[in-house]
């Protein structure tokens, strides 16, 4: 490898400043395999059964791992941001348009998209054919130069991941970084995570920045700031309910059970819960 061309891409890479949120991208996604059934789901308004998080995990860990193996981002990150961005997978972006991570749609975008109010009314977002496309989508728009200097972390650096991807601003919620660690490491989803030899990660870490690179062109519109996650995932406090919590977020206590797989009424402070269908 030409270490000289590294250092040079490396130093154009992360002198660069860029305030996109997501990213225009327009190279054709890789096939995605058959989408399998979620173990439950919901319809319409009414919340039939759901996907619990340890049901999602085993579902996703694969696309996570191939993506960690592919780009470099740990499949513990990929999962928790997914748990967290879609709420195991029961949020209606995922149930209706297979979008676990929330990207919009941009000037490039040529699929199938869906309106949701989000940061305004009727913003748009992109539609996939399966889960993993969006899976797919995801490591892809993380290769821009706002995130350009993640890509040198070992690839089970999750804690690494997680700070990086706040201060490059990917979500405007002071506390984003903590809530992937929490949730990386109440499920123990660094377990999917491997370290790679140092030779693996110079050849890795070549391939990626100079995709990076590549892609810096496409990078012409800037957007708004990511919402904060907080929006659709509550941290409980103490004193809090399932009825104080079901009329603050007007949902039913069943609602919440169900979103969140509770089978009884108990609460503990710092639990994460779904609060969004």
């Amino acid at each position: 490898m030409k270490y000289t061309l590294i250092f040079l891409i490396s130093l154009s890479i992360l002198t660069s400043a860029c305030s996109i949120r997501k990213k225009e991208y327009s190279k054709p996604l890789a096939q995605a395999s058959p989408q399998r059934a979620a173990d439950k789901v919901i319809s319409g308004n009414t919340l039939i059964n759901k996907y619990t998080a340890e049901s999602y995990i085993e579902r996703f860990k694969s696309i996570a791992i191939s993506e960690m193996n592919s780009y470099g981002i740990p499949a513990s990150i990929t999962l928790a941001q997914g748990i967290l961005e879609s709420g195991n997978g029961n949020s209606s972006l995922a149930r209706e348009a297979n979008n676990h991570f929330g990207i919009k749609c941009t000037g490039e975008w040529n699929g199938k998209t869906i309106l949701r109010d989000d940061d305004q009314k009727d913003d748009c977002f992109r539609v996939y054919t399966s889960p993993e496309e969006s899976f797919r989508d995801h490591s892809e728009f993380l290769k821009r130069k706002r995130y350009a200097p993640l890509f040198e972390l070992d690839k089970n650096d999750y804690r690494g991941w997680a700070t990086g991807l706040k201060d490059a601003g990917y979500a405007t919620n002071p506390r984003y970084a903590d809530l992937l660690i929490s949730l990386v490491e109440r499920y123990d989803l660094s377990r999917f995570d491997r370290r790679e030899a140092v030779l693996e990660k110079i050849k890795r870490e070549d391939k990626v920045l100079t995709e990076i690179v590549n892609n810096i062109p496409q990078e012409r519109k800037e957007e708004p700031a990511k919402t904060p996650v907080a929006m659709k995932i509550y941290e409980v406090k103490s004193g809090d309910t399932l009825y104080s919590l079901s009329k603050l977020f007007s949902l039913t206590v069943d609602d919440l059970k169900i979103l969140n797989g509770i089978e009884n009424s108990e609460l503990k402070p710092g639990q994460l819960l779904l609060v969004s269908k």
